[in-house]
């Protein structure tokens, strides 16, 4: 019986060995069995303890990336048996590593002969170079301090372009025009952040896998002519507006408590793509993200999925966007931070026999199953405003001249902006640009936190 033990490795860094797989490999079954020539034994990928229940660490040492280990630490079973190994006489290696597939749902650990990776076709290796070259160009222009192929501090990772706003804000520009494994994903953008850069990757596909696992921007497939000629490049996803509307009969947008069926009269905010927005927002070009994201005017933020409290979407906003959210939610806009293991990348064990045949250069292929697309579009991180509590008889507040000099000095406004709380009276800062209604104690009890 098919079973998942997400629980068990949930911790494991499955990285490097995984890395930028085309999603489809030789045979036209998986391989689901490897000799391990360390130890000197034969592991079962189908099985959650690899056959080996007395090495709680292999699953750990099998997946690490081929340039931490001994290449040749894995090796074809065909090959260890002294049968004929395909890879090794089509003129290729008998030795192997360790990715995930994807069938029908299932997520299982396969092995590969060495090298199985994606190289990047002629056509998105100069997409990739003239994109790079157009925001290190576009950043110049600006005034912008901006590099090519910038490492890390620390030599771990380098950025394809690096921007540096006037405020010190450094921008790691990240361009994957071909699929990226999550954990890479994942492992570079923790990375760009420990050296106080803030990724931004790009992508051309709606399925790529990097996308709302950091902070990233889609753009149109394009010739690479047409990049280095300057032709208009739109982002098509990753950026939204914040858009807050009362819920009545009146209003354009449908209500998020009733799914549409009706009006709650209550205060809803969502986030939109530009063209999704009443009115519509004027689209986002690359040149306009090169500039606002290195000056802070646009900002990188992660909104939780208030349904399931794991997923969320990684998404770039205005900073007056941002702010306004803040005021109205009474929270800190979570900063962007990479997702644990999601839901579609959980290994699967279904606890098989294992296939001792050298799968490599059969006839046929066996092709995973397509990539979810990942860019949806809709409006996302949808949030009502409470109820407002029932008025009260109201009374004129007296303050004191005194009292609001006092909260002048002690809340750091003006004193015409001060005023009661619309909940408890308590005086703060309640007029001016992005004030709130209610003071923090009383917003945190209307959100029921």
């Amino acid at each position: 019986m098919r079973r998942r033990y997400q629980h068990l490795f949930a911790h494991l860094p499955l990285g490097g060995a995984l890395l930028n797989v085309s999603g489809r490999f030789y045979g036209g079954e998986m391989a689901n069995g490897v000799w391990h020539t360390g130890y000197g034994i034969e592991i079962n990928l189908s099985l959650p303890d690899l056959g080996h229940p007395g090495r709680p660490d292999l699953l750990r040492q099998i997946t690490a990336r081929v340039a931490d280990r001994d290449p040749q630490l894995l090796e074809c079973l065909a090959h260890h048996d002294g049968r004929d190994c395909l890879s090794e006489s089509g003129g290729k290696s008998p030795w192997m590593f360790i990715r995930r597939g994807r069938v029908g749902g299932r997520r299982p650990l396969v092995a590969s002969h060495l090298p199985v990776t994606h190289k990047a076709t002629p056509a998105e290796s100069e997409q990739h170079k003239a994109t790079k070259e157009r925001i290190v160009e576009t950043a110049s222009r600006y005034g912008l301090e901006a590099d090519a192929e910038v490492p890390t501090a620390n030599r771990r990772s380098i950025s394809d372009a690096l921007v540096t706003g006037p405020g010190g804000i450094r921008i790691g520009w990240e361009i994957q025009y071909h699929h990226l494994s999550p954990s890479s994903v994942h492992r570079r953008s923790v990375n760009a952040v420990q050296q106080d850069i803030t990724p931004l990757w790009v992508a051309k596909d709606r399925t790529a896998s990097l996308i709302d696992r950091a902070p990233w921007a889609r753009v149109d497939d394009m010739p690479w002519r047409d990049i280095a000629g300057g032709k208009e490049m739109v982002i098509r996803g990753g950026y939204r507006h914040l858009q807050v509307w009362k819920c009545v009969a009146s209003s354009e947008r449908h209500c998020l408590l009733t799914e549409g069926a009706g009006h709650c009269g209550e205060v809803h905010s969502d986030w939109f793509l530009p063209a999704l927005c009443l009115p519509e927002k004027k689209a986002v070009h690359l040149e306009d993200l090169v500039l606002s994201s290195a000056t802070g005017e646009s900002v990188p933020v992660y909104v939780p999925n208030r349904g399931s409290g794991r997923a969320g979407r990684h998404m770039w906003v205005s900073a007056t966007d941002c702010e306004r959210r803040r005021q109205m939610v009474g929270e800190k806009t979570p900063l962007p931070e990479a997702p644990g293991q999601e839901e579609d990348d959980e290994i699967t064990f279904a606890e098989q026999e294992i296939d001792r045949n050298c799968r490599a250069g059969e006839e046929g292929w066996f092709v995973s199953d397509a990539r979810p697309v990942r860019d949806l579009g809709q409006p996302t991180g949808g949030f009502t405003l409470p109820r407002m509590p029932a008025q009260r008889s109201w009374n004129p507040v007296l303050i004191l001249p005194v009292e609001r000099a006092a909260a002048s000095a002690a809340l750091g406004c003006p004193p015409w902006e001060l005023g009661p709380c619309a909940g408890c009276d308590q005086l703060m800062r309640r007029y001016g640009r992005d004030a709130a209604m209610f003071c923090g104690v009383c917003r945190e009890l209307l959100n029921g936190r």
